[in-house]
């Protein structure tokens, strides 16, 4: 099958989706199908073989966060070159709505389309407001995908019309057979994330941190991502501070070893999280999961069951938390053990599978309704499916 993958977001600056969008190419190209990912991408950004560049993206505040994405005249133009040469059996955009090339491939495509919706945002009065404008780039899409109960409820009630759910996917296995690194372990918190973004909650984390401290005279905190290091930590008493190290962004492999070492993960992300895909990958790889109470990290961590959840933005339950399970390592095995047995679900061997019998529907009945209804109409498909909107 040749397979197109529309990414909205820069391949260069790293992200949920822009792992998802690599890691299920590269699921593709292992089962043997012709893959090509148009994605934003600076001129000197070293591309997989299988990335197409649609040139520099430009920062725009989105979703609660800053994305780098691509739009206009140039974008358009080499969005339709890419499908003109890929003569793709599929196209999979994801994040449709977002204004970049997810959009403007939706308006330039022929033939079956599956979307894929990450973002929960239940407020969202700019998609709201776009929804005009979206419509008839919508109504081509064929399948609909949410990778959460929470991305599906904000299509709904946004967008209208529905989706199947097919949550993120993750190499479990390449996570599990990472080797622990010694300077990494030993009372250790650890994080991942973007420092300077709010949403994903390092400030809730150092506001605990003195408390943890206290109580556990011999536990650091390890941070891995990029931002202003120096910010982070001004909250800090002074005496504190050398008990955080930050290890800058780290390589895919460092980041499985990092999760391998750790001996409690804490996301205290605070909003804007459709899924969690590092919680999975924590989970893939032993570690024993705290994280904020949000709805898309209940349900991945099956409310509860396969990892510990506080109240959001609340420092003092998130530190009451960290210290008890810190003092308790039959409590850290028991969510480990039940962690890892959990998120085999989320593996690429059944997300992929899932996400191929989508384009499987969509391809096979492209043909039924060509003959049923002439070229051009997708409705009797649609209906079909029961994805897409009314």
């Amino acid at each position: 099958m040749r397979i197109g993958i529309v990414c909205p977001y820069s391949w260069d600056v790293p992200g949920g989706v822009q792992f998802h969008i690599r890691d299920l190419a590269e699921y593709f190209v292992r089962l043997g199908h012709e893959v090509s990912v148009l994605a934003p991408a600076d001129d000197d950004t070293p591309l997989p073989p299988y990335v197409v560049s649609a040139g520099r993206a430009v920062p725009v505040p989105y979703n609660g966060s800053v994305a780098r994405l691509n739009f206009g005249f140039l974008s358009a133009a080499r969005v339709r070159r890419w499908l003109h040469d890929g003569a793709f059996d599929v196209i999979h955009i994801h994040e449709p709505t977002a204004p970049s090339l997810g959009l403007l491939a939706c308006w330039a495509a022929q033939g079956p389309i599956v979307a894929t919706f990450h973002t929960s945002n239940p407020r969202s009065r700019a998609m709201i407001a776009a929804y005009a404008i979206l419509q008839a780039a919508l109504e081509k899409i064929s399948a609909r995908i949410a990778v959460s109960e929470y991305a599906r409820r904000t299509l709904v009630e946004h967008l209208g019309g529905d989706a199947v759910v097919i949550p993120n996917g993750v190499d479990v296995d390449f996570f599990a057979r990472a080797e622990p690194r010694p300077e990494w372990q030993g009372g250790t918190i650890g994080f991942v994330g973007r420092i300077d973004e709010p949403r994903k909650g390092l400030p809730v984390l150092m506001r605990a941190l003195p408390k943890i401290l206290a109580a556990r005279p011999g536990a650091r905190l390890l941070v891995a991502g990029r931002g202003d290091e120096e910010e982070a930590v001004e909250s800090l008493p002074a005496e504190l501070r050398s008990r955080v190290e930050f290890l800058g962004m780290v390589s895919d492999e460092d980041k499985a070893r990092f999760l391998r070492s750790v001996d409690l993960y804490v996301a205290p992300n605070t909003g804007g999280e459709s899924f969690g895909i590092i919680l999975v990958e924590a989970m893939s790889a032993g570690a024993p999961v705290l994280a904020s109470d949000l709805d898309a990290f209940a349900q991945v961590l099956d409310q509860g069951e396969a990892g510990e959840l506080f109240a959001n933005e609340d420092a003092d339950a998130l530190a009451e938390a960290a210290v008890r399970l810190l003092g308790d390592p039959d409590r850290r095995e028991e969510l480990s053990r039940r962690g890892s047995a959990h998120v085999r679900r989320f593996d690429w061997s059944t997300v992929g599978a899932d996400i191929l019998s989508v384009y499987e529907t969509v391809t096979a009945g492209a043909a039924a309704v060509a003959a049923d209804e002439g070229p051009g109409s997708g409705g009797g498909l649609r209906a079909r499916l029961g994805l897409a909107r009314d």
